[in-house]
């Protein structure tokens, strides 16, 4: 069947003039006649906000490391993203440390340059028909494209596709606009809700992980500097969706924090940590008892110091 690029929105990033005019002119042989180009990463997060298109092909050559923070940026939601747009990273290396930060980024695609115009149609044709569902984890979004990425009772869901329901559906802009609207709105809550109840689990993990740490160590800074930044963000987030009781289990988790930075009291500091961690993971699985939730922080920590073990002896 073929496919219908007319009305497809693209974007297209790179910093070289020349590639990003081929990219332009691949695009233009496949059937794509609305494609937007930009030559910074900070254009390119200014595009993504002010007119988000159905595909993005982004060069990772000088910039990966701004470009996979952004592609994780919008992945997790951020304001005025839409988090579930098709993204295809260019890159000229197939260096594993390049790919291995792409994959993490939450990309749908790597593409290896020079490409020629029938694979880079395969590739998009891929994403328009089989699209892979999205995972949320403590520390990814996007495709579950690897078995080691899954977790234990992690849900797989379809994200929405406006390249799918343009080219393949041939829906008019209009419609799709209708439907995406709704189809946003509930896929974004349930990114929300999942990412929220994962960071409120690796809260309680990383309250498990200062218990065991020295004050003074290396590992104790470090997972405090951990707390304090996930902390923040998952306020940040429970405020933005009025989740007030949430709101004040994360200050009195801050509050711990900065009890354990100044070194005041480290006992209750500690039983304030704890106790706010865990009414954070309550609040956002209610569901469970106080020995499931028990269970899965102590499997958790087990996992944990099995690998530490493994490390030690290899």
């Amino acid at each position: 069947m073929r496919l219908a690029y007319e009305t497809v929105t693209a974007l297209v990033y790179d910093p070289v003039a020349a590639n990003r005019n081929t990219t332009r002119a691949s695009l233009r042989a496949l059937g794509f006649r609305q494609i937007d180009t930009v030559s910074t990463p900070e254009d390119l997060e200014s595009a993504l906000r002010q007119r988000p298109p159905d595909l993005v092909l982004c060069e990772a050559h000088g910039s990966d490391g701004p470009l996979c923070a952004l592609i994780q940026k919008l992945r997790r939601g951020g304001e005025g993203f839409n988090p579930f747009v098709v993204i295809i990273v260019t890159a000229w290396t197939n260096d594993q440390s390049l790919i291995k930060r792409i994959v993490n980024s939450g990309a749908d695609d790597l593409l290896l340059r020079p490409f020629s115009t029938s694979l880079l149609e395969t590739r998009i044709r891929a994403h328009t028909e089989r699209r892979k569902n999205f995972v949320v984890t403590s520390d990814y979004v996007g495709p579950d494209r690897r078995p080691e990425r899954r977790e234990p009772n992690v849900e797989l869901f379809e994200p929405p596709n406006s390249l799918r329901m343009k080219a393949k559906e041939r829906m008019s802009p209009e419609e799709v606009s209708q439907r995406l609207d709704g189809e946003l709105k509930a896929a974004c809550a349930a990114l929300t809700a999942e990412k929220l109840k994962r960071d409120a689990f690796q809260i309680c993990i990383l309250w498990r992980l200062l218990q065991e740490h020295k004050p003074g160590t290396t590992e104790f800074a470090d997972d405090l500097v951990k707390l304090r930044q996930l902390t923040r963000d998952v306020r940040e987030r429970c405020a933005a969706n009025n989740y007030d009781a949430a709101v004040e289990s994360s200050d009195s988790v801050m509050a711990a924090v900065e009890g354990l930075e100044a070194g005041v009291d480290r006992n209750a500091s500690m039983h304030l940590l704890g106790q706010s961690a865990l009414q954070l993971k309550h609040f956002f699985e209610p569901e469970k008892t106080d020995v499931q939730h028990k269970g899965e922080l102590d499997a958790t920590m087990d996992m944990i110091h099995a690998r530490e073990a493994q490390k030690l002896a290899s």
